[in-house]
């Protein structure tokens, strides 16, 4: 009987990863912060349109400048889009 070759296993190969770039779409970077005024009532229920820069009194960073766009920061884009 021939001797057994030990053959190393087979090399993982990595798929090439590209930046997503910039933009407000899922998984890409934020191009800038995005804001969003809450009630003064203390409910805290976010009001009117995404701002992107602090509009003063109560308000709510949706995400911030260089920042990956997750879900949850889309889904907020687009309540406010709605809304308005």
């Amino acid at each position: 009987m021939a001797a057994r070759k030990d053959t190393p296993p087979p090399a993982a190969v990595r798929t090439q990863e590209y930046a997503a770039g910039v933009g407000w779409e899922i998984g890409q970077t934020a191009p800038e912060d995005a804001f969003r005024v809450l009630n003064e009532q203390g409910t805290g229920a976010p009001t009117g349109p995404v701002v992107h820069t602090h509009p003063g009194g109560y308000a709510r960073q949706i995400v911030t400048k260089g920042a990956v766009v997750t879900a949850g920061v889309r889904r907020e884009l687009d309540a406010a889009e709605d809304e308005g």
